[in-house]
């Protein structure tokens, strides 16, 4: 824990566990035989379940705290930090997501998220972009404004400060609206240098999902009205509303009424049939993010987002846009198959959870790991569901026929089976479309989830191989899902890239299970099998590669002393040639005493203070630590020995 603080928020009242996370989880019904038993998770760990009030305080608090926060995380005179969400733990925990501007510009890539312990006192930071926001002026000059596009639903470009991208950067965002190649409405983000027009980043804004059809047979609905006189309003759940396009691209659409309460036929002619779908998938997405997690709707604001369908002509997709807060289904081809399976509705009703918590950018890396995130939930609530007529499985949009010989249109198991889609991580996925470089995220859920090889899960087979060709056991989708859940929520930013989910979900593991549980060996080979980081060690005491980093910001007093901690869940003793890599910020790098602490106490000088000016320590040490057992908690203490020079540790591994 860090020295830092800021000024003691109020205490709340804690109750049942919460969610805030996108996408939701899945329940116990397709675990298998060979799941590994679960250690019960840390109560500590668990988010809780805030009343409106206690949630608004929270925020309140925040907001009247984000200068001092700011001050604290050592931002710049210009900077402040704007709540964005808040997360509470059973123990005290709070995790605040905040945006950030430059001289009232918005930074776009500049969100992080504060870890605070029950004191108060700031535990951790996870940062979307480590560089320093500092650009050389605010105004722009004229020429390079990009002019407003006059497509609809286009708007005019607004002054922002590139972070997503490396060296932070004026620039212009500007949204242009019009239609995607396959009729999806498109509000496509571009992002352009300021001062050269050159093209920065660009993503889209409709989020686009599996395009899955199926009926679930009869199905409760939430509806509100009297007798002869019915809507498609779910008071219960948000106030959850389903609409009928009408064919059309715009605007809202009808409300579907009805004298008896009995809607649709099972019929794609009965248009109701479409809404009875995505109604009931909207529902079965907020009971689970509810009753599974605890948040209440996507926002946790407990309002609901509303659902259209019948979009367009013979539209074969679905989406989620968040200009409206809804969620949109095509009739599919020949208008015969509505694209408002339970796993479509989940699919993007959790897109709009991403982009209110995780915010993950809808391109490269980050893209990828939103379109997953999707998918792994919209399982999830499928498995939830026990529905009879759409059983839980790891297939995407198995139920519609999309391409029209019967298969699904993803597979968790082995991504590949689709023609598109990627099983392994490698270093140029990030170009691929996010819909296909989901795969590894995919992959590495059913892995965590189930574990390798063939099986049969509620009558669907699968066979899922790894990367290296060695096994994976699983520890059941119950488990993985809060990991994934929790990970999402609290540990990623608009940014997060594969190696960055790695470490966000090995922390949630850690954070949920214990270092050294089962859960969390299980998460370091899930992710080493679709070719992110490497799997646990063996023991021996000979070094194997095993990377295990933290990457929280610790604030070093000045002066003073710091530790940041990591949890070591290796068998056997520490090698002989222990590589250990410190990333530290600071303003005057001679005033640092540097020392490697052993799980027994033991510490190891990397580093003595000298007369040396420089900024900061970005080096690599090795230490005989042969004679120190590998598990346990090693720490990087940091002591700062004279005053006027300030810095934090940026990150720092040990490679065994």
């Amino acid at each position: 824990m860090t020295g830092r603080s800021t000024p003691r928020r109020r205490a709340t009242a804690t109750g049942a566990l919460v969610a805030a996370s996108a996408l939701l989880a899945v329940g116990l019904q397709a675990q298998v035989s060979t799941a590994a038993p679960q250690a019960k998770p840390d109560p500590g760990a668990l988010s809780v379940k805030l009343s409106p009030s206690e949630r608004a305080e929270l925020l309140r608090d925040a907001e009247a705290d984000s200068a001092a926060t700011a001050r604290a995380l050592k931002l710049g005179a210009k900077e402040k930090l704007k709540v964005r969400d808040v997360v509470k733990n059973a123990d005290g925990t709070v995790h605040t997501r905040y945006e950030r501007t430059y001289d009232g510009l918005p930074v776009l890539g500049g969100d992080l998220v504060v870890e605070e312990s029950p004191s108060g006192a700031i535990a951790g930071v996870t940062r979307a972009t480590r560089a320093k926001i500092a650009v050389p002026s605010t105004d722009a000059p004229a020429a390079r404004k990009p002019a407003k596009a006059a497509a609809e639903g286009s708007t005019a470009p607004r002054k922002v400060v590139w972070a997503a991208g490396g060296e932070p950067v004026l620039a212009w965002e500007r949204v242009v609206g019009g239609t995607q190649e396959d009729g999806t409405p498109s509000e496509l983000h571009v992002v352009t240098d300021a001062a050269t027009g050159e093209k920065l980043a660009q993503w889209e804004g409709v989020h686009t999902g599996t395009g899955e059809s199926m009926y679930s047979g009869r199905v409760p609905l939430g509806t509100s009205g009297s007798s002869g006189s019915y809507t498609m309003t779910d008071a219960g759940r948000g106030g959850h509303r389903t609409y009928d396009l009408g064919g059309g691209t715009s605007g809202t659409g009808t409300l579907f009424t009805d004298a008896d309460d009995l809607w649709g036929t099972g019929s794609p002619s009965n248009r109701q049939t479409a809404g009875v779908d995505a109604h009931y998938g909207a529902a079965l997405t907020w009971d689970y993010y509810k009753n599974v997690h605890g948040r209440n709707g996507i926002r946790n604001d407990g309002k609901a987002p509303y659902s259209r369908v019948h979009y367009g002509n013979a539209y074969v997709n679905a989406f989620w846009t968040d200009s409206c807060f809804c969620m949109t289904y095509g009739d599919g081809s020949g208008n015969s198959k509505p694209l408002t399976s339970i796993d479509v509705a989940a699919h993007e009703m959790t897109h709009g959870l991403t982009s209110n918590t995780a915010g993950l950018r809808y391109s490269g890396e980050s893209g990828g790991l939103n379109e997953a995130t999707s998918d792994i939930f919209a399982a999830a609530v499928e498995f939830r569901a026990a529905n009879s007529a759409d059983v839980g499985d790891y297939l995407v949009g198995e139920k519609i026929d999309i391409r029209g010989n019967g298969t699904p249109l993803r597979y968790m198991d082995k991504p590949s089976r689709d023609g598109s889609s990627k099983d392994y991580w490698y270093s140029g996925i990030g170009s691929v479309d996010v819909h296909y470089s989901s795969g590894p995220a995919n992959h590495f859920f059913y892995l965590l989830s189930e574990g390798s090889g063939a099986k049969t899960i509620n009558g669907v087979s699968y066979d899922s191989p790894t990367s290296d060709g060695l096994p994976v056991t699983g520890i059941g989708i119950a488990a993985a899902e809060k990991i994934w859940f929790k990970a999402l929520v609290e540990k990623m930013t608009s940014t997060t890239n594969y190696a960055g989910a790695r470490t966000a979900t090995l922390s949630a593991a850690a954070d949920l299970f214990g270092a050294d549980s089962v859960q969390h060996k299980a998460v370091a080979h899930a992710w080493a099998a679709v070719n992110v980081g490497s799997r646990p060690g063996d023991g021996g005491g000979e070094p194997g590669g095993d990377v295990f980093e933290n990457t929280a910001d610790h604030a070093i007093p000045d002066p003073g002393t710091v530790e940041s901690p990591i949890q070591v869940t290796r068998s056997g003793n520490a090698p002989s040639t222990l590589k250990v890599d410190v990333d530290i910020v600071h303003t005057y790098r001679g005033d640092l005493v540097i020392d490697l602490v052993a799980p027994d106490g033991t510490a190891y000088r990397l580093k003595n203070s000298s007369w040396d000016s420089g900024d900061g320590v970005q080096a690599s040490y090795t230490v005989d630590a042969s004679s120190e057992a590998a598990s346990g908690t090693w720490k990087l203490r940091v002591q700062d020995v004279y005053r006027s020079d300030s810095g934090y540790i940026n990150a720092w591994k040990l490679t065994f």
